[in-house]
């Protein structure tokens, strides 16, 4: 019995469409992370970037449960004294709602040689259009019980 180990040229990549206005962030995050890896691949190989494209839609009108889009606070600091800016998820949104799925799906891909090609691959769209017609994605619904 052989080890089978994935090569570059053996990848077959599909396009999939996840609607951000059907669940909380986080699942959204994690089916996301999945597909770009592709551990649901028989072939998937851990040096070996087999995971597929993914376009996220309905950014602007993205569902997180509880109080969090209040209490949600992302933080980044200039490296000068008091240098430390705060936004929370809601004002996030409102500037740039593309922003907090990316952070979400970022944070969730193995720190690696390969995460900034799979970040490459994860396409967000604030409506529901986007430009990829012709790669014919396949809707993924994530609403529960489907």
């Amino acid at each position: 019995m052989k080890t089978y180990s994935a090569k570059p040229s053996d990848v077959t990549r599909k396009w999939y469409i996840i609607d951000a206005s059907e669940v909380p962030m986080g699942r959204l995050a994690t089916r996301a992370a999945t597909l770009l890896t592709g551990k649901g691949k028989p072939q998937f190989t851990h040096h070996i970037d087999t995971g597929d494209y993914v376009i996220v839609v309905n950014a602007a009108s993205l569902v997180a449960t509880g109080n969090k889009l209040n209490d949600k606070v992302y933080q980044r600091h200039s490296g000068y004294p008091s240098g430390l800016t705060t936004t929370t998820l809601k004002d996030q949104i409102a500037k740039d709602p593309t922003a907090p799925i990316f952070k979400a799906v970022r944070g969730m891909l193995p720190v690696n040689k390969l995460r900034a090609e799979r970040l490459k691959r994860l396409k967000i769209y604030a409506d529901e259009n986007h430009q990829h017609e012709a790669q014919k994605p396949e809707q993924l619904s994530m609403k529960a019980g489907k």
